[in-house]
């Protein structure tokens, strides 16, 4: 029976992760463990709900704009005891949250395998996004199997020196998370939206970057208020669910509020964010996952950041990176609003990001490994079994 303890904190690696714990659970062979380090509460509890994950662990370590230095060292302290009693085969994680810096120091400093789901994203900038670049490098260097969405990301790992062994192309699986909710019905929708006009064109808005923490996130706000203003007559309303750290909700209430055609509301569940993506025109966005889930909903996006790890949508004509500046967000925003033959062009490639098997691929990738972990130490029986998964992990 091979075990697997999958460790999540934030909604994104919930949405991520959910198909592939599914995948686990459905295999007779596999022990599924769950630990969730709540490195987000709400955000995240709305994605466990949604796919009715049940976790094994909750060590509930969010406080309030909470600082880096901290979390981890409270991440570390929480997940060691979590490890030695479980005692996994494998410790799998998503992304390149602070959690996942965490769980693959974890699984290092245990001599544990550990699987890193949606690796090899680069931008070759440490500091965009912060700390995010660092984490998921850190991550991709201790892990046994490296499951890359694209194969624009195993080429980033091959440069790196990683061997091709190591490395599987699996589609990202937040394509399948979008493929089951969508197939779900609409229907039941959050209160929040219960307000918006049902008659109107939406933009959703959303922004949350530590990066951008500041001037940056100011200029963005500034953006959306010229841009709400300028299309108020036109009949397009904007709606923007709000971040629940404080830095971001600040100068978002302070710029935003009181604009008829703008809608600042709480943070919505999956399910109706999808339900606003459908919805939308267009999507302004710092989100790394909405650039990936766009291309399957057929919605064009701007990236108001710097630079993007994700640039498959970029070459696929969806995505479009901006920066933070408020001329340049108005200015392409504005463009695209306007003109609907440059947002069906934006829309008219493949979607880059996979096919929604990925989950699938992966829970055979882990058997396969350990099936062959097994057969190597039948024919040495000398062989001590944690001294074979400390070599591969190293």
């Amino acid at each position: 029976m091979l075990k697997v303890l999958s460790i999540l904190g934030t909604r994104p690696e919930a949405i991520k992760l959910a198909p592939v714990i599914r995948e686990l659970n459905e295999r007779d062979n596999v022990s599924s463990i769950v630990c969730v380090t709540a490195q987000h509460r709400e955000m995240l509890d709305q994605i466990l709900d949604l796919f009715a994950i049940r976790p094994d662990y909750d060590l509930d370590l969010m406080k309030p704009d909470q600082d880096l230095t901290l979390l981890t060292a409270n991440l570390l302290e929480g997940l060691s005891p979590v490890v030695d009693e479980v005692k996994p085969d494998w410790i799998l994680a998503q992304g390149d949250t602070t959690t996942v810096l965490a769980a693959a120091l974890i699984a290092f400093y245990r001599r544990v395998s550990f699987a890193h789901v949606e690796a090899g994203l680069r931008t070759n900038d440490l500091q965009n996004p912060f700390p995010e670049e660092m984490n998921r490098r850190m991550a991709d260097g201790v892990a046994s199997l490296l499951f890359a969405p694209t194969e624009q990301n195993r080429q980033n790992l091959l440069s790196e020196g990683i061997p091709d062994e190591k490395i599987l192309v699996t589609g990202n699986t937040v394509v399948d998370a979008l493929i089951e909710i969508s197939s779900r019905s609409m229907d039941l929708i959050s209160p929040p939206l219960s307000d918006l006009p049902s008659n109107r064109r939406l933009v959703l808005v959303t922004a949350h970057r530590r990066e951008s923490f500041g001037p940056r996130l100011r200029e963005i706000c500034l953006a959306v208020r010229e841009l709400a203003l300028r299309f108020e007559a036109q009949g397009i309303h904007f709606v923007y669910p709000m971040h629940l750290n404080p830095n971001v909700r600040r100068p978002v209430s302070e710029i935003l509020s009181g604009i008829s055609n703008l809608s600042l509301i709480e943070p919505v569940d999956y399910q109706t964010m999808v339900y606003l993506m459908k919805r939308s025109l267009l999507i302004l966005t710092d989100s790394g996952g909405i650039q990936e889930e766009a291309p399957s909903l057929r919605v064009p996006v701007l990236v108001m950041r710097q630079t993007t790890e994700r640039p498959e949508g970029v070459d696929a004509g969806v995505v479009r990176v901006v920066g933070t500046e408020r001329s340049a967000i108005v200015a392409e925003a504005a463009y695209l609003i306007e003109n609907p033959q440059a947002r069906a062009e934006m829309t008219s490639g493949q979607n880059p990001y996979g096919d929604g098997k990925a989950s699938g691929r992966i829970v055979n990738a882990l058997l396969k490994r350990s099936s062959e972990i097994g057969e190597r130490m039948s024919e040495d029986p000398r062989t001590e079994r944690r001294a074979e998964v400390t070599c591969l992990a190293l």
